[in-house]
């Protein structure tokens, strides 16, 4: 199954975030708002090393949720993985900027 290309597109049209946070609104249910929501949350703490069965109790969900996340994060071509990656990249890059600034 692929993402509808004229949707995608659509979304990449959007460049501020209130208004991507609408069109999501408009276009998703509540309940699957959230489950995108969570399955960001799970796979952010796989990819921080958080453990699998600490996770289900943490959100309350189940291993195989979990599972689908690992199985994604461990894709050698894993798009979810090369964005985790940068992100972390990112937040090193500016505690870095940041710790150097105080001590100056």
């Amino acid at each position: 199954m692929t993402v509808d290309a004229e949707l995608l597109n659509i979304i990449l049209t959007i460049d501020n975030l209130d208004d991507l946070n609408h069109f999501f609104e408009d276009l998703f249910t509540p309940a699957e708002i959230n489950d995108i929501a969570l399955r960001w949350k799970l796979l952010k703490d796989l990819h921080k090393g958080m453990a699998q069965r600490k996770i289900a109790d943490k959100y309350g969900i189940s291993l195989c949720k979990i599972t689908r996340g690992s199985r994604i994060l461990k894709k050698k071509d894993s798009i979810m993985l090369k964005i985790l990656n940068a992100q972390q990249q990112d937040k090193r890059l500016s505690a870095s900027v940041d710790h150097s600034s105080n001590l100056s």
